[in-house]
């Protein structure tokens, strides 16, 4: 679980510089463009990261102008779960984040103020 984890964070990572790089160049290095590719395969594929941190329309169709920005949850657990966040983080470019504190929490799942982070979002262990 652990290399998956950190895989999709440095997707998470890329994709959200992704944006940028490929706004402020006309013409990415191959590397460059296959890490991007990776990382969006990696957060819309395999992570679905959309699926919890991106607003849906009254079509159920993803709100693009805000993909990843966080949006309120439609769903709750079954059970009482303490901590369950109603809305998710806005995860586009990780605001407020720098590189390193994006792979500690990939990594460990804690967050830099030693948190983890809360349900729905998987622990690591």
């Amino acid at each position: 679980m652990k290399p998956l984890t950190l895989g999709v964070a440095v997707a998470a990572m890329v994709c959200s510089a992704a944006l940028y790089t490929l706004a402020a160049s006309d013409n990415p290095s191959p590397k460059k463009t296959a890490q991007i590719a990776h990382g969006e395969y990696l957060v819309k594929q395999i992570g679905q990261c959309a699926d919890c941190h991106t607003p849906m329309n009254e079509k159920g169709d993803y709100v693009q102008e805000k993909w990843l920005q966080g949006t309120k949850l439609t769903f709750t657990s079954t059970v009482p779960v303490p901590g369950w966040a109603d809305t998710s983080a806005n995860i586009a470019g990780l605001p407020g984040w720098d590189h390193a504190k994006a792979v500690q929490f990939f990594m460990t799942g804690l967050a830099p103020n030693g948190q983890p982070a809360r349900p729905p979002m998987p622990r690591i262990t």
